[in-house]
């Protein structure tokens, strides 16, 4: 069994930048400062079995001093939006549903999902654009033909992960240097030597998870690898993004476990919505009402309390029979 292992994919982005952006030690120091609006993301796996939570905050905020303007606007409209979400992702509810209900938030606060972002079900090795279970906010019109409306089901686990931005939605690649890669399932001989080197540390190190070219102790070396790798398709390029009006943009991302009673975040959840002062509110009464709903799953009896454990030990022994 493999022992637990860190991946990074979103790391940082600060402000306008969305996601992917993982700086090398060679690169030139990026300097947060007061006022900025920083999103951090982190990723874990257990032979391929991944948790994966995001989180945003503005530098300096506080309750006494909150962030306001657009930057409070976005993080407000994300977080509600994030927990609305962790209240319908439960068995029998759809990702019409949570779609729907983020849309009428992100209305609310003034604010746009970032077009074509995907929160999606996680199984071994598998990340969003290897599952027919998404769910996706903002959808362009390519998607709007292929994505499938799903129904959740007892025993899946989703990685949920919503963008906000006060502008039109739309990105574009951020001028800077792609960093992060996945290998893909695509197979060729390669020639050089540093390239076969390079693409079996990435086998064995990160199997198929993503990776930052950081993670290697000599950066040369592994540029020089790299680049017939990327150029023969065994690995996925992820450029950096950022957002196409240039405005900043808000993340809130968790792992949530789909049980018999509920549903479980795993992870993420900690925020202090004092130091974020919007101009806008939510009104719509359906919304506030779900939002007033305890997110905790149902509380029972010693019984339903044996059968919860049940079902989690029979999707354990049903993710081993599958692995």
């Amino acid at each position: 069994s493999r022992s637990k292992q860190w991946y990074q994919r979103r790391v940082r982005g600060i402000n306008e930048v969305v996601c992917h952006f993982s700086p090398l030690r060679s690169d030139p120091v990026v300097t947060i400062k007061e006022g900025d609006l920083v999103k951090i993301e982190l990723g874990v796996h257990i032979d391929g079995y991944a948790a994966v939570t995001a989180h945003t905050l503005v530098v300096g905020a506080t309750p006494e001093q909150p962030a306001t303007g657009v930057k409070a606007d976005a993080i407000l409209a994300a977080h509600n939006a994030a927990e609305a979400a962790l209240r319908l992702i439960k068995a029998g509810n759809t990702n019409v549903q949570v779609s729907e209900a983020i849309q009428k938030i992100t209305d609310s606060y003034k604010c746009t999902p970032l077009e074509g972002m995907l929160s999606y079900q996680i199984k071994r090795y598998q990340t969003e654009a290897d599952t027919d279970k998404q769910i996706v906010l903002n959808p362009s019109e390519a998607q709007k033909k292929e994505v499938k409306d799903i129904e959740f089901a007892v025993h899946e686990v989703y990685a949920m992960d919503v963008f906000i931005t006060s502008g039109s939605g739309k990105t574009k690649e951020y001028n800077t240097t792609t960093t992060v890669y996945r290998r893909t399932e695509e197979v060729y001989q390669l020639k050089m030597k540093a390239s076969r080197a390079f693409y079996s540390d990435v086998t064995n190190r990160f199997t198929l998870m993503p990776f930052t070219i950081r993670a290697f102790e000599e950066e040369t070396k592994a540029r020089m690898g790299l680049k017939e790798c990327v150029t023969h398709e065994l690995l996925q390029a992820y450029p950096v993004q950022q957002d196409g009006d240039g405005v900043p943009v808000a993340q809130f991302k968790y792992t949530v476990l789909v049980v018999p009673n509920g549903n479980i975040r795993i992870n993420g959840g900690l925020f202090d919505t004092a130091t974020c002062k919007s101009e806008h509110k939510i009104e719509d009464k359906a919304i506030l009402d779900l939002l007033a709903q305890s997110a905790n799953r149902k509380a029972g009896g010693k019984k339903k309390k044996k059968k919860a454990k049940s079902a989690a030990a029979e999707a354990v022994t049903e993710a081993a029979e599958q692995s």
